[in-house]
C-alpha cells in the first residue's frame, strides 16, 4: 500500500471506531439513570455505614449541570461499549504488518483486553470505592464541642469525574499483562529484563497511585498492590514467550 492508501485505510478505521462509539454513547445515554445508580451504589453504602444524616444524594449547582453530568456519564459508557470495536479496527489496521501467526491473535487479543479492562473496573467499583467512600466520607460529623458540624455536599459533576478517573484508571493498570505480552512478542523485553526492573516498578506503581487516586493511604494501596500482583504475572507471561521462542530456536 501507498502513503495514500494508508491513510485512507486509517480514515476508514477511525469512521468505524467513531461510529461505533456514537452508537455507545447513544445506548449509555438511554440507560443513563441505570448507569449512575449503578455508579452511586458504594456512594449510597457507605453514606449510611457511617450514619450520616439524611439521605445520600448528589446535588447540581446549576439547571444545566445534571444534563452536562449525564453527558460525562454517556460518554463514558460509549468508551466502555465501543471498546471491542476499537480494539478490533486498531488491530486490523496494524494486523496487514504482522507475520500470519501473529494475525491470529486479533481476538484473543481483543478479548483478552476487553476483559482486564472489565476485570479492573469492577475491582475499583466492588473494592476500591466502598473503602475510598467510607475513608474520605469518614472525615465528615462534629467538630470541637461547640456543636459545629461539618456535613457533605457532593455535586453530581465532580462525583462523575472522580467516578470516570478511578475507573478508566484500574481498567488501564489491568492492561498490563496484555502489553508485556505484546512486547515480549516483539522482542523488546524479556522476563530477565522485567525482574531487573522490578525495585523501580514497585515505586513506580506508588507513586502512579498516589497520582490517580484519592489523596489517601488506602486507596494507594488498593491500586498499587494490583499493580504490583499484574507486574508479577506479567513476568510469568513474558517468560513463557522467551522460552517458547528458545523452543522455536533450538528446533530450526
Amino acid at each position: 500500500m501507498t502513503f495514500w492508501e494508508h491513510l485512507a485505510e486509517l480514515r476508514s478505521r477511525i469512521l468505524r471506531m467513531l461510529l461505533a462509539f456514537a452508537i455507545g454513547t447513544g445506548v449509555a445515554w438511554f440507560f443513563r439513570e441505570t448507569l449512575l445508580h449503578w455508579l452511586t451504589t458504594p456512594f449510597i453504602q457507605a453514606w449510611n455505614e457511617q450514619k450520616l444524616t439524611g439521605q445520600a444524594a448528589l446535588h447540581f449547582p446549576a439547571p444545566a449541570s445534571l444534563f452536562v453530568a449525564y453527558l460525562k456519564l454517556a460518554l463514558l459508557g460509549g468508551v466502555v461499549l465501543s471498546l471491542p470495536v476499537m480494539l478490533y479496527q486498531l488491530w486490523s489496521f496494524v494486523a496487514p504488518g504482522l507475520y500470519s501467526g501473529e494475525k491470529r491473535l486479533a481476538l484473543p487479543f481483543v478479548f483478552s483486553s476487553c476483559l482486564l479492562f472489565a476485570t479492573g473496573g469492577y475491582f475499583g467499583w466492588r473494592v476500591a470505592f466502598p473503602i475510598a467512600f467510607q475513608y474520605l466520607l469518614g472525615f465528615s460529623g462534629p467538630v470541637g464541642k461547640e456543636g459545629f458540624e461539618v456535613k457533605p455536599t457532593v455535586m453530581i459533576g465532580d462525583y462523575i469525574e472522580f467516578v470516570t478517573r478511578m475507573l478508566m484508571a484500574f481498567g488501564a493498570v489491568f492492561e498490563l499483562p496484555v502489553l508485556i505480552f505484546f512486547l515480549s512478542l516483539a522482542g523488546l523485553i524479556t522476563h530477565r529484563h522485567l525482574i531487573q526492573f522490578a525495585r523501580y516498578f514497585v515505586v513506580i506503581a506508588f507513586l502512579l497511585a498516589a497520582i490517580i487516586t484519592p489523596p489517601d493511604v488506602t486507596s494507594q494501596f488498593l491500586l498499587a498492590v494490583p499493580l504490583i500482583v499484574l507486574y508479577v504475572v506479567s513476568i510469568g507471561i513474558a517468560w513463557l514467550v522467551d522460552r517458547a521462542r528458545a523452543k522455536k530456536r533450538a528446533a530450526t
